[in-house]
Protein backbone atom coordinates (compact mmCIF):
# COMPACT_ATOMS: atom_id res chain seq x y z
CA UNK A 1 0.00 0.00 0.00
CA UNK A 2 1.41 3.18 -0.75
CA UNK A 3 0.08 6.10 1.42
CA UNK A 4 1.05 9.41 3.05
CA UNK A 5 1.94 9.48 7.13
CA UNK A 6 -1.11 10.59 7.54
CA UNK A 7 -3.80 8.28 6.15
CA UNK A 8 -2.12 5.22 8.05
CA UNK A 9 -4.29 7.16 11.18
CA UNK A 10 -6.73 4.67 12.39
CA UNK A 11 -7.49 0.33 12.09
CA UNK A 12 -4.84 -0.26 14.85
CA UNK A 13 -5.40 -3.78 16.20
CA UNK A 14 -7.11 -5.34 18.88
CA UNK A 15 -4.50 -7.75 21.21
CA UNK A 16 -5.10 -10.37 23.64
CA UNK A 17 -3.71 -11.05 26.91
CA UNK A 18 -3.49 -15.06 26.96
CA UNK A 19 -0.80 -14.49 29.84
CA UNK A 20 -2.76 -12.49 32.26
CA UNK A 21 -6.14 -13.27 31.51
CA UNK A 22 -7.76 -16.33 32.86
CA UNK A 23 -9.80 -18.46 30.85
CA UNK A 24 -12.84 -18.68 33.30
CA UNK A 25 -13.58 -14.78 32.91
CA UNK A 26 -13.85 -12.16 30.75
CA UNK A 27 -12.17 -11.81 27.79
CA UNK A 28 -9.96 -8.88 27.37
CA UNK A 29 -8.81 -7.34 24.49
CA UNK A 30 -6.62 -3.67 24.37
CA UNK A 31 -7.58 -1.37 21.70
CA UNK A 32 -3.90 -0.39 21.22
CA UNK A 33 -3.20 2.41 19.56
CA UNK A 34 0.49 2.91 19.91
CA UNK A 35 0.41 2.18 16.06
CA UNK A 36 -0.97 5.34 14.77
CA UNK A 37 1.95 6.94 13.11
CA UNK A 38 1.97 9.92 15.84
CA UNK A 39 2.49 6.68 18.47
CA UNK A 40 -1.05 7.53 20.43
CA UNK A 41 -4.91 7.67 20.45
CA UNK A 42 -4.66 11.61 19.55
CA UNK A 43 -3.45 11.58 16.20
CA UNK A 44 -7.77 10.36 15.32
CA UNK A 45 -9.03 13.62 16.54
CA UNK A 46 -6.09 16.01 15.87
CA UNK A 47 -6.53 14.70 12.58
CA UNK A 48 -10.51 14.99 12.56
CA UNK A 49 -9.92 18.94 13.72
CA UNK A 50 -7.31 20.13 11.35
CA UNK A 51 -9.11 18.73 8.41
CA UNK A 52 -12.51 20.27 9.55
CA UNK A 53 -10.60 23.89 10.17
CA UNK A 54 -8.93 23.35 6.66
CA UNK A 55 -12.60 22.79 5.62
CA UNK A 56 -14.01 25.79 6.96
CA UNK A 57 -11.23 27.86 6.53
CA UNK A 58 -10.37 28.67 9.83
CA UNK A 59 -6.84 27.14 9.17
CA UNK A 60 -4.74 28.44 5.82
CA UNK A 61 -1.35 27.84 4.39
CA UNK A 62 0.99 29.26 6.39
CA UNK A 63 -0.60 29.18 9.53
CA UNK A 64 0.43 28.42 13.29
CA UNK A 65 -1.56 25.85 15.16
CA UNK A 66 -1.86 26.54 18.99
CA UNK A 67 -2.30 23.89 21.63
CA UNK A 68 -2.10 23.27 25.23
CA UNK A 69 -0.95 20.05 25.62
CA UNK A 70 1.18 17.75 28.24
CA UNK A 71 2.17 15.30 25.69
CA UNK A 72 0.15 13.37 22.94
CA UNK A 73 -2.22 15.30 21.61
CA UNK A 74 0.29 17.96 21.13
CA UNK A 75 3.04 15.54 19.67
CA UNK A 76 0.03 14.36 16.91
CA UNK A 77 -0.24 17.95 15.72
CA UNK A 78 3.48 18.65 15.93
CA UNK A 79 3.23 15.53 13.68
CA UNK A 80 -0.14 17.17 11.65
CA UNK A 81 2.06 20.50 11.28
CA UNK A 82 5.10 18.91 9.95
CA UNK A 83 3.56 16.91 7.02
CA UNK A 84 1.07 19.89 6.09
CA UNK A 85 3.56 22.95 6.78
CA UNK A 86 2.02 24.44 9.44
CA UNK A 87 3.67 26.43 12.01
CA UNK A 88 3.29 24.69 15.39
CA UNK A 89 3.21 26.15 19.26
CA UNK A 90 2.66 23.90 22.23
CA UNK A 91 2.35 24.75 26.00
CA UNK A 92 3.35 21.88 27.83
CA UNK A 93 4.02 21.70 31.88
CA UNK A 94 6.59 20.44 34.03
CA UNK A 95 4.79 17.44 34.33
CA UNK A 96 5.76 16.37 30.70
CA UNK A 97 8.35 13.55 30.18
CA UNK A 98 11.57 14.55 28.39
CA UNK A 99 10.55 12.01 25.81
CA UNK A 100 7.51 14.41 24.69
CA UNK A 101 9.75 17.25 24.82
CA UNK A 102 12.08 15.87 22.27
CA UNK A 103 9.10 14.43 19.70
CA UNK A 104 7.47 17.44 20.08
CA UNK A 105 10.77 19.44 19.17
CA UNK A 106 11.79 16.76 16.63
CA UNK A 107 8.47 17.40 14.69
CA UNK A 108 9.74 21.08 14.49
CA UNK A 109 7.17 22.52 17.08
CA UNK A 110 7.92 25.23 19.35
CA UNK A 111 7.72 24.32 23.21
CA UNK A 112 6.55 26.84 25.69
CA UNK A 113 6.86 25.42 28.74
CA UNK A 114 4.26 26.82 31.73
CA UNK A 115 5.39 26.37 35.35
CA UNK A 116 2.55 28.75 37.40
CA UNK A 117 -0.54 26.32 38.25
CA UNK A 118 -4.18 26.82 38.73
CA UNK A 119 -6.43 27.27 41.19
CA UNK A 120 -6.60 23.22 40.98
CA UNK A 121 -2.73 22.81 41.86
CA UNK A 122 -2.29 21.36 38.13
CA UNK A 123 -1.24 23.46 34.86
CA UNK A 124 -4.11 23.20 32.79
CA UNK A 125 -6.11 26.67 33.34
CA UNK A 126 -3.03 28.38 32.93
CA UNK A 127 -1.51 26.67 29.85
CA UNK A 128 -5.34 26.74 27.92
CA UNK A 129 -5.35 31.11 29.56
CA UNK A 130 -1.94 31.46 27.96
CA UNK A 131 -3.07 29.73 24.18
CA UNK A 132 -6.27 31.42 24.05
CA UNK A 133 -3.95 34.55 24.03
CA UNK A 134 -1.19 33.92 21.72
CA UNK A 135 -3.75 32.31 19.39
CA UNK A 136 -5.16 36.53 19.14
CA UNK A 137 -2.14 37.73 18.89
CA UNK A 138 -0.13 35.86 16.30
CA UNK A 139 -1.44 36.19 12.60
CA UNK A 140 -3.45 33.39 11.00
CA UNK A 141 -3.13 31.10 14.06
CA UNK A 142 -5.74 28.49 14.80
CA UNK A 143 -6.78 26.85 18.26
CA UNK A 144 -7.85 22.98 17.98
CA UNK A 145 -8.70 23.69 21.51
CA UNK A 146 -9.24 20.02 22.92
CA UNK A 147 -10.25 20.56 25.77
CA UNK A 148 -13.10 22.56 25.03
CA UNK A 149 -13.56 21.88 21.04
CA UNK A 150 -16.48 18.82 20.59
CA UNK A 151 -15.16 18.19 17.09
CA UNK A 152 -13.00 15.89 19.69
CA UNK A 153 -15.29 13.72 20.26
CA UNK A 154 -17.23 13.86 17.08
CA UNK A 155 -13.87 12.27 16.04
CA UNK A 156 -14.05 9.13 18.04
CA UNK A 157 -17.79 9.27 17.50
CA UNK A 158 -17.07 8.69 13.59
CA UNK A 159 -14.33 6.40 13.63
CA UNK A 160 -12.68 5.04 16.97
CA UNK A 161 -16.37 3.22 18.07
CA UNK A 162 -17.56 1.93 14.73
CA UNK A 163 -13.76 0.29 14.09
CA UNK A 164 -14.11 -1.71 17.67
CA UNK A 165 -17.11 -2.39 16.66
CA UNK A 166 -16.67 -4.04 13.55
CA UNK A 167 -13.68 -5.14 14.86
CA UNK A 168 -15.82 -6.81 17.34
CA UNK A 169 -18.72 -8.46 15.53
CA UNK A 170 -20.62 -6.10 17.40
CA UNK A 171 -19.68 -8.28 20.54
CA UNK A 172 -18.54 -6.72 23.24
CA UNK A 173 -20.05 -6.48 26.52
CA UNK A 174 -17.80 -3.68 28.63
CA UNK A 175 -15.51 -0.85 27.55
CA UNK A 176 -13.23 1.06 29.19
CA UNK A 177 -10.84 4.23 28.43
CA UNK A 178 -9.06 6.84 30.47
CA UNK A 179 -10.76 10.37 30.28
CA UNK A 180 -8.92 13.53 30.64
CA UNK A 181 -10.13 16.08 27.69
CA UNK A 182 -13.00 13.72 27.56
CA UNK A 183 -12.88 13.34 23.66
CA UNK A 184 -12.46 9.65 23.03
CA UNK A 185 -14.65 8.41 26.45
CA UNK A 186 -17.71 10.87 25.16
CA UNK A 187 -17.43 10.02 21.36
CA UNK A 188 -17.20 6.69 21.82
CA UNK A 189 -20.06 6.33 24.56
CA UNK A 190 -22.01 8.43 22.95
CA UNK A 191 -21.88 5.82 19.98
CA UNK A 192 -22.18 2.74 22.01
CA UNK A 193 -25.41 4.31 23.69
CA UNK A 194 -26.87 5.03 20.44
CA UNK A 195 -26.58 1.69 18.98
CA UNK A 196 -25.19 -1.14 21.46
CA UNK A 197 -26.97 0.49 25.00
CA UNK A 198 -26.12 -2.77 26.49
CA UNK A 199 -22.53 -2.30 26.61
CA UNK A 200 -21.55 -1.14 29.83
CA UNK A 201 -19.30 2.25 29.74
CA UNK A 202 -16.84 2.21 31.80
CA UNK A 203 -14.55 5.62 32.36
CA UNK A 204 -10.90 5.79 34.27
CA UNK A 205 -9.59 9.13 35.94
CA UNK A 206 -6.74 9.62 38.52
CA UNK A 207 -7.09 10.36 42.02
CA UNK A 208 -6.30 13.65 42.47
CA UNK A 209 -8.81 14.80 39.42
CA UNK A 210 -12.55 15.91 39.92
CA UNK A 211 -13.46 14.94 36.41
CA UNK A 212 -15.73 12.80 38.05
CA UNK A 213 -16.44 15.20 41.28
CA UNK A 214 -14.60 14.58 44.69
CA UNK A 215 -11.57 16.78 45.80
CA UNK A 216 -8.23 17.95 43.48
CA UNK A 217 -4.84 17.51 44.23
CA UNK A 218 -1.83 16.47 42.70
CA UNK A 219 -0.98 13.10 40.77
CA UNK A 220 2.13 11.58 39.01
CA UNK A 221 -0.29 10.51 35.99
CA UNK A 222 0.47 12.36 32.82
CA UNK A 223 -2.45 12.53 30.45
CA UNK A 224 -5.49 12.46 32.77
CA UNK A 225 -7.31 14.27 34.58
CA UNK A 226 -8.65 17.64 35.22
CA UNK A 227 -10.29 20.03 37.78
CA UNK A 228 -13.88 20.24 35.92
CA UNK A 229 -15.91 17.50 33.68
CA UNK A 230 -15.33 18.50 30.29
CA UNK A 231 -18.07 19.82 27.72
CA UNK A 232 -16.93 16.53 25.05
CA UNK A 233 -18.22 14.54 27.67
CA UNK A 234 -21.85 13.43 28.89
CA UNK A 235 -21.46 12.35 32.18
CA UNK A 236 -25.35 10.21 31.12
CA UNK A 237 -23.85 8.13 28.71
CA UNK A 238 -21.32 6.64 31.92
CA UNK A 239 -22.01 3.43 33.73
CA UNK A 240 -19.14 3.63 36.17
CA UNK A 241 -16.34 5.02 37.21
CA UNK A 242 -13.08 4.54 39.04
CA UNK A 243 -10.52 6.45 40.43
CA UNK A 244 -6.91 4.81 39.89
CA UNK A 245 -3.84 5.91 42.16
CA UNK A 246 -0.22 6.39 40.88
CA UNK A 247 1.17 3.25 42.17
CA UNK A 248 -1.43 1.26 41.13
CA UNK A 249 -1.38 2.61 37.41
CA UNK A 250 2.30 2.62 37.09
CA UNK A 251 2.85 -0.80 38.68
CA UNK A 252 0.22 -2.15 36.23
CA UNK A 253 1.79 -0.55 32.78
CA UNK A 254 5.44 -1.88 34.58
CA UNK A 255 3.79 -5.93 34.68
CA UNK A 256 1.95 -5.50 31.62
CA UNK A 257 5.59 -4.90 29.63
CA UNK A 258 7.18 -8.16 31.58
CA UNK A 259 4.67 -10.43 31.41
CA UNK A 260 2.76 -9.48 28.44
CA UNK A 261 5.59 -7.78 26.28
CA UNK A 262 3.15 -4.72 25.77
CA UNK A 263 4.37 -1.03 26.32
CA UNK A 264 1.60 1.33 27.61
CA UNK A 265 1.95 4.61 29.51
CA UNK A 266 0.66 5.20 33.06
CA UNK A 267 -3.14 6.34 32.10
CA UNK A 268 -3.13 3.00 29.95
CA UNK A 269 -1.76 0.91 32.93
CA UNK A 270 -4.79 2.20 34.82
CA UNK A 271 -7.24 1.16 31.78
CA UNK A 272 -5.56 -2.21 32.11
CA UNK A 273 -5.58 -2.53 35.60
CA UNK A 274 -9.69 -1.99 35.65
CA UNK A 275 -10.12 -3.92 32.56
CA UNK A 276 -8.74 -7.03 35.06
CA UNK A 277 -11.31 -6.05 37.40
CA UNK A 278 -14.34 -6.29 35.53
CA UNK A 279 -12.90 -9.44 33.78
CA UNK A 280 -12.85 -11.60 37.12
CA UNK A 281 -16.45 -10.65 37.30
CA UNK A 282 -17.84 -11.95 33.74
CA UNK A 283 -17.68 -14.92 32.16
CA UNK A 284 -15.78 -16.51 29.02
CA UNK A 285 -18.47 -15.21 26.44
CA UNK A 286 -18.26 -11.93 27.43
CA UNK A 287 -15.62 -9.31 25.95
CA UNK A 288 -13.97 -6.08 27.86
CA UNK A 289 -12.72 -3.48 25.34
CA UNK A 290 -9.78 -1.72 27.29
CA UNK A 291 -8.27 1.73 25.28
CA UNK A 292 -4.61 1.76 25.29
CA UNK A 293 -3.92 5.04 24.52
CA UNK A 294 -0.39 4.99 23.30
CA UNK A 295 2.90 2.73 23.95
CA UNK A 296 5.76 3.01 26.54
CA UNK A 297 8.36 4.89 25.11
CA UNK A 298 7.42 8.40 26.46
CA UNK A 299 8.03 7.43 29.85
CA UNK A 300 11.53 5.60 29.80
CA UNK A 301 12.89 8.35 32.28
CA UNK A 302 10.22 7.80 34.53
CA UNK A 303 7.64 5.04 34.28
CA UNK A 304 10.32 2.22 33.15
CA UNK A 305 12.89 3.56 34.49
CA UNK A 306 13.87 1.77 37.65
CA UNK A 307 15.73 4.50 39.80
CA UNK A 308 12.62 6.73 39.04
CA UNK A 309 10.50 4.16 40.49
CA UNK A 310 12.09 3.58 43.50
CA UNK A 311 12.59 7.28 44.38
CA UNK A 312 8.45 7.87 43.96
CA UNK A 313 8.31 4.88 46.94
CA UNK A 314 7.34 2.14 44.11
CA UNK A 315 8.51 -1.16 43.71
CA UNK A 316 10.61 -1.48 40.96
CA UNK A 317 9.29 -5.41 40.26
CA UNK A 318 5.73 -6.79 40.49
CA UNK A 319 4.41 -10.09 39.61
CA UNK A 320 1.49 -9.91 37.68
CA UNK A 321 -0.23 -12.03 40.42
CA UNK A 322 -0.08 -9.10 42.88
CA UNK A 323 -1.64 -6.65 40.13
CA UNK A 324 -4.86 -9.29 39.38
CA UNK A 325 -5.09 -8.92 43.02
CA UNK A 326 -4.59 -5.64 43.41
CA UNK A 327 -7.52 -5.52 40.11
CA UNK A 328 -9.66 -7.63 42.66
CA UNK A 329 -9.90 -5.47 45.49
CA UNK A 330 -10.72 -2.27 43.21
CA UNK A 331 -14.35 -0.54 43.93
CA UNK A 332 -16.00 1.86 41.48
CA UNK A 333 -15.72 5.67 42.83
CA UNK A 334 -19.25 5.77 41.47
CA UNK A 335 -22.03 4.06 39.56
CA UNK A 336 -24.18 6.83 38.95
CA UNK A 337 -21.77 9.45 37.74
CA UNK A 338 -24.10 11.69 36.02
CA UNK A 339 -24.87 12.56 39.71
CA UNK A 340 -21.42 13.55 40.46
CA UNK A 341 -20.70 15.43 37.80
CA UNK A 342 -18.72 18.92 37.63
CA UNK A 343 -19.27 21.02 34.63
CA UNK A 344 -17.89 24.74 34.62
CA UNK A 345 -19.38 26.37 31.54
CA UNK A 346 -18.26 29.58 33.24
CA UNK A 347 -14.60 28.69 31.92
CA UNK A 348 -15.67 29.22 28.45
CA UNK A 349 -15.35 33.20 29.73
CA UNK A 350 -12.68 33.27 32.33
CA UNK A 351 -10.38 31.08 30.18
CA UNK A 352 -11.33 33.20 26.80
CA UNK A 353 -12.48 30.09 24.73
CA UNK A 354 -11.81 31.25 21.11
CA UNK A 355 -15.30 32.36 19.11
CA UNK A 356 -14.12 29.81 16.38
CA UNK A 357 -14.41 26.68 18.95
CA UNK A 358 -17.99 28.68 20.66
CA UNK A 359 -19.27 28.86 17.36
CA UNK A 360 -18.53 25.31 16.60
CA UNK A 361 -19.96 24.05 19.32
CA UNK A 362 -22.94 25.76 19.11
CA UNK A 363 -23.54 24.35 15.47
CA UNK A 364 -22.88 20.85 16.47
CA UNK A 365 -25.34 21.08 19.37
CA UNK A 366 -28.09 22.61 17.20
CA UNK A 367 -27.26 19.84 14.86
CA UNK A 368 -27.42 17.07 17.94
CA UNK A 369 -30.37 18.51 18.66
CA UNK A 370 -32.39 18.67 15.45
CA UNK A 371 -31.48 14.79 14.95
CA UNK A 372 -32.60 13.29 18.20
CA UNK A 373 -35.15 15.70 19.35
CA UNK A 374 -33.13 16.26 22.49
CA UNK A 375 -29.25 18.16 23.05
CA UNK A 376 -27.22 15.28 23.70
CA UNK A 377 -24.51 17.18 25.63
CA UNK A 378 -25.02 19.91 28.19
CA UNK A 379 -27.50 22.12 28.14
Amino acid sequence: MICSILETIGNTPLLTIAGSNKANEGQVLFKYERYNPGGSIKDRAAMYIINEAERRGLLKPGGTIIESSSGNFGISLAMIGAAKGYRVIILVDPKTTKSNLALLKCFGAEVIVVTEQDDTGSYHKTRISLANKLAKEIDKAYRPDQCFNLLNSEAHYKSTAREIMDDCSNQITAFITAVSTGGQLGGISKYLKTFAPHVQIIGVDAVGSSIFGGDTHSYRIPGVGLGWTPMNLNMDNIDCTYKITDEQAFLTARAFARNEGILMGPSSGACALVALKVAQELTPQDRVVCMIADGGERYIHTLFNDEWIEQQGFAAKVKMETIRAMAQELQPWSQSPAASANYRLDLTQSLDVPESTLHMNSELLRRDCDTHDSCIYID
